[in-house]
Parts: C-alpha cells; sequence; structure tokens
C-alpha cells in the first residue's frame, strides 16, 4: 500500500463500533450497567442527582476527549465512553424527572426532541445519519452527542413504562425486548431505511437495559430482585470487559475505509459503492 494510499485510510477509517450481534449484546451489557452503576452512586451511596452528574461527567468527557482525538478504533475506549456516557445519561434523566419535577413522561418528551434535532443538525450539516459515515471528528461529535441524548432517554422511557400501572421492571423489559424484535424483523424482511432501524434499535436497547437494572436492583417491594448495586455493576462490568478482549478485534473494530484505501484497495469499495446516504 502506498504512502498516499495509507494516508487516505487512516483519514476515513471509522473509531466507532462495527453494528454486529456482538454489538448490540455489548450495548445492552452497557446500558444495564450504566443504570446500576449511576443507581448505586446517587442512591445505594446517597449523593442525590447533582452530585452523580458531576461524579460521572468528569470520566465522561475525559474518555470522550481521548476518543475524538485518537486515530485509531480502540475497543476498550470506545466501550469506556459508551458506560461513562450511560452512566451520566441514567443520572441526567433522573435528575431531569424527579428533582425538576416534570415527570417520567415530560422528561421522556422532552429528550425525544432533543434525540430528533440532534438528529436533523447532523443530517443538515453532513448529509446522511449513517453510522458508516463518522469518518471525521465532525461526524465524531454528532454521533457522541446522539447517543447522549438517546441514552439519557432511555432511563426516561424505561422508568416512565417500567412506571404504568400494571407494569412494572420485568414487563418494561419485554415491552422493549418485543419492540426490538420487530426491529429485527423489519431489517431482515423488509427494506426500511438501515439507518432508521439502527437508530430505534440503539434508543430502545438504553431502556430495555434501564429496565434490566433497575429490575436487578430494586428492592423486592418495588417489582426487582434487589441484588447489591455495586456487586450487579461489578458482574455486568467484568462481563462486558471480558467481551472486549475475547471478542477478535476485527468484530469489533470500526467500520471499512470509506473510499476503498486499505491495504488491498482491489478488495475494497470505491466510492461510487459508499454504503446507503440517508
Amino acid at each position: 500500500m502506498s504512502f498516499e494510499a495509507a494516508g487516505r485510510f487512516q483519514e476515513n477509517a471509522s473509531k466507532v463500533a462495527k453494528v454486529t450481534m456482538v454489538f448490540w449484546a455489548m450495548k445492552i451489557i452497557a446500558t444495564t450497567l450504566g443504570e446500576t452503576g449511576a443507581d448505586a452512586l446517587t442512591q445505594q451511596e446517597g449523593l442525590g442527582y447533582v452530585a452523580g452528574i458531576a461524579i460521572c461527567a468528569a470520566p465522561f468527557v475525559l474518555l470522550l476527549i481521548a476518543q475524538i482525538l485518537v486515530e485509531r478504533f480502540h475497543p476498550l475506549l470506545y466501550w469506556g465512553v459508551m458506560v461513562a456516557m450511560t452512566t451520566l445519561g441514567t443520572a441526567l434523566a433522573d435528575h431531569l424527572d424527579r428533582d425538576l419535577g416534570i415527570g417520567y413522561l415530560g422528561g421522556t418528551l422532552v429528550l425525544v426532541s432533543l434525540v430528533l434535532v440532534s438528529l436533523a443538525l447532523w443530517r443538515l450539516a453532513l448529509g446522511s445519519v449513517a453510522v458508516e459515515t463518522v469518518v471525521s471528528p465532525k461526524a465524531e461529535a454528532f454521533y457522541w452527542m446522539t447517543i447522549l441524548f438517546s441514552q439519557t432517554l432511555g432511563t426516561a422511557l424505561g422508568d416512565w413504562v417500567a412506571d404504568l400501572p400494571g407494569s412494572g421492571y420485568l414487563l418494561g423489559a419485554v415491552v422493549f425486548g418485543s419492540a426490538l424484535a420487530v426491529v429485527a424483523a423489519l431489517y431482515f424482511w423488509t427494506s426500511v431505511s438501515r439507518t432508521v432501524l439502527f437508530w430505534a434499535a440503539f434508543v430502545l436497547t438504553r431502556p430495555l437495559g434501564a429496565t434490566l437494572g433497575d429490575f436487578l436492583d430494586k428492592s423486592h417491594d418495588q417489582g426487582g430482585l434487589a441484588i447489591d448495586r455495586w456487586l450487579a455493576s461489578g458482574v455486568l462490568a467484568a462481563v462486558l470487559l471480558g467481551l472486549v478482549l475475547l471478542v477478535p478485534r476485527r468484530r469489533l473494530g470500526g467500520q471499512e475505509p470509506v473510499d476503498g484505501a486499505g491495504p488491498d484497495d482491489a478488495a475494497c469499495p470505491s466510492r461510487d459503492e459508499e454504503m446507503p446516504r440517508v
């Protein structure tokens, strides 16, 4: 590969994870971990939501800066950002819903609006919100901003559904799991936009993780298993770390370079064969 091709490969290589079944499994684990971890800080340790937000924001900001500055995909860093963002999103959603008094439905509506605005601005600025096109710092900034809003939304949405009369955390998990099954069916058996389905699944995995996390650590009176939040968080973190370390990097790593300037140029798609833009 020529030096010129190597430069194009580095410039166009994506630093976000490949969307595979392993990705979705890790995403659910990470979101469940974010729920139990944030609840451990804000509720079990009694720090409150404002202090919890401040504590969670510091590692998130540092990890996010590192993620944007690095030149290649690093699984530990990527999933570290995802967990830190989910933990922060949980504390933010709980503060919005409870401390500010707008309720679960109000918080859900506010955050749905923020997700839609983020996606609209992203598309307006760059022409596509497809994850395969995240190959520049600007696109990556929009990517993580949208994820932050979606992770925060997921907590509010999960709590709202679980709090409905006759519902509960386990039933809420079933509801969101069923919704994800519908998205999967649309993916395999229809021609619905893959980008739309990706973001639908991305949003839905968060309330699934939130309800699963609450089911694990809430008291028996609240419909949970009353597992210690730190214990649950530790087990989930160990499972996620194991997947990051054991799954072959080629199944976790960033997308292929957009313009085909990889190690084997003949085997890579040209610009005319780029992924669909939505």
